[in-house]
Order: C-alpha cells, then sequence, then structure tokens
C-alpha cells in the first residue's frame, strides 16, 4: 500500500517502543521539555533578528550623495559682470 520508509505499521511499532521504554510518566516530561526547549529557541531567534536588525541600521552612515562634477566647477568659477 504505501511505499514510503515510515509506514503506518512502522511508526506504531517505533511509538510502542518508545513507550515501553521511557513509560507513560517520563514520555510526558520528555514532551514538556522538549516544547519548552522549541519555544525558548523560537523567543531567542526572534530576540537575535531584533538584535541584528538594530545593529544594521545603527551601522549604515548617514552619506550624503557627492556633488556632480558640473555644479562644482560652476560654483567655483565668479560670476561675470554684464
Amino acid at each position: 500500500m504505501f511505499s514510503g520508509l515510515l509506514q503506518p505499521m512502522h511508526l506504531l511499532l517505533i511509538l510502542g517502543v518508545v513507550l515501553i521504554i521511557f513509560g507513560p510518566g517520563k514520555l510526558a516530561n520528555i514532551g514538556h521539555d522538549l516544547g519548552k526547549s522549541v519555544r525558548d529557541f523560537k523567543a531567542a531567534m526572534e530576540e537575535h533578528h531584533v538584535t541584528t536588525e538594530s545593529i544594521e541600521a545603527a551601522a549604515k552612515p548617514d552619506v550624503q550623495p557627492a556633488p556632480r562634477a558640473m555644479e562644482t566647477a560652476a560654483e567655483a568659477r565668479p560670476a561675470e559682470k554684464a
């Protein structure tokens, strides 16, 4: 029926072995700890993202574009009287 590596019977067998090894009480604790670590990881990634954005924004200098050559040459010549 299924030709994949993890067929439904395989998953049930793995779940049964894990339940026998750890027991239902320890399995609940493992699930709780795993969920807490995933939440902590997500919070740390969001904090790192905010920190990275603020560092990048602070690192960008406020630079004005250089004036064009024609404008500087015209400003350098004194104005002629008519």
